[in-house]
């Protein structure tokens, strides 16, 4: 593990750790505040994100930006990282092996954020941080506390393209994180 943040920014550099090297543009690190109470974590950076190499800019998180305007968060104030770094093709779910080579550094982006809280985006981030027991549909909405740590998972903004009626249930779950912050 990396004490700062420059040294773990650095180590992903030339990252060759997966396949998925072989295919990205940008490594999608991770943005935001370093000091946030409040972390997001998505699955893998989509098409927009790779071009930019940053998480959560194309339609689903522009979504997701309209429903933090609506709860009061402020993207700011959060810390925002995917399980993988780089995109999988055709926006693929990330393969084990793929999520396995990239959670050292999921790891030290939260031993150095230090959340009280994590917003769990999605089924990829809610089974790759908690376990595969985990369903996202149990799981939504619900608080698991684990490690000193409060967890909420709920729906990735890019489902809540795909389902519209999962918007509401978005909005509730970050207004229960908005009222920590």
């Amino acid at each position: 593990m990396f004490e700062t943040w420059e040294e773990l920014e650095k180590s992903i550099e030339n990252c060759k750790k997966c396949k998925l090297y072989s295919t990205r543009q940008n490594i999608v690190f991770g943005i935001g505040n370093k000091n946030a109470k409040i972390m997001f974590i998505g699955e893998g950076p989509g098409a927009d994100e790779d071009k930019k190499g940053e998480p959560f800019v194309g339609k689903a998180g522009k979504l997701m930006d309209m429903a933090f305007e609506t709860v009061g968060i402020k993207r700011e104030d959060v810390y925002i990282a995917n399980i993988v770094k780089c995109r999988p093709p055709a926006n693929r779910d990330p393969e084990e092996d793929e999520t396995y080579a990239c959670m050292d550094y999921l790891r030290n982006q939260v031993m150095l954020v230090r959340p009280k809280v994590i917003v769990l985006l999605g089924r990829i981030a809610l089974q790759n941080i908690l376990g595969k027991e985990y369903k996202i549909t149990a799981s939504r909405g619900n608080w698991i506390e684990k490690k000193g740590i409060n967890y909420l998972p709920t729906w990735h903004p890019a489902a809540l393209l795909r389902d519209e009626s999962k918007k509401i249930d978005f909005i509730k779950d970050l207004q229960k994180v908005a009222k920590l912050n």
